[in-house]
């Protein structure tokens, strides 16, 4: 199994790259909140990975930051969810998210993710309760990235929530900001000036 690659970007073409490690060229699809956080075609970077090994196909997908890494395993051991679709949850909403979705049995949320029916909202959420615990702790990215304290960013995200704005958005906003050791308050604040601006 291929835990991790470290290496220059050869290519990138949304939702994948193609990854130089050693003289080897590595095929790796990424959710979108990954390959938008990719540094430019011939820089380096280090993914987090997971094989997906099929009958007529082997897949490598790649991501920035270990809570990606374990959704992904957890949503794919879901009845019913491939790959595919659980790419596009991770494309949709951070892991943090994901997991208030659950907490909250929030299917209307979950429906609004590309290729997620009601019934596959009511699935996710009976089968990913008991398996929240291995995304409620903050990560760091495999690129030394550090990630602003759950409490913090959950709290944000929340009123940020209340006041009307997608998961979706949230994520986007808040993930473009310095969070580092900020308060709910100041990421907010932060995060509406950005809106403003």
């Amino acid at each position: 199994m291929i835990g991790s690659l470290k290496g220059t970007i050869l290519d990138k073409q949304a939702p994948g790259l193609l990854l130089e490690c050693h003289g080897v060229g590595y095929e790796v699809e990424t959710p979108m909140s990954t390959f938008l956080e990719l540094p430019p075609v011939g820089s380096e970077v280090g993914l987090l990975t997971h094989l997906v090994v099929r009958e007529d196909n082997h897949t490598l997908y790649g991501f920035t930051t270990a809570a990606e890494k374990q959704l992904f395993r957890s949503l794919l051991k879901v009845s019913g969810v491939g790959a595919k679709m659980a790419l596009a949850v991770l494309s949709a909403m951070s892991a943090a998210d994901f997991q208030r979705c659950i907490e909250y049995e929030d299917s209307a949320t979950l429906t609004k993710i590309p290729g997620v029916g009601k019934k596959t909202a009511e699935r996710l959420i009976i089968e990913m309760r008991d398996r929240l615990s291995v995304l409620s702790s903050p990560s760091t990215a495999a690129g030394g990235k550090v990630t602003v304290p759950a409490g913090a960013r959950q709290e944000a995200s929340d009123a940020l929530i209340a006041l009307g704005y997608r998961p979706a958005e949230v994520n986007k906003l808040i993930g473009t900001l310095d969070t580092n050791g900020k308060s709910a308050e100041e990421i907010i604040r932060s995060a509406l000036k950005q809106v403003a601006g």
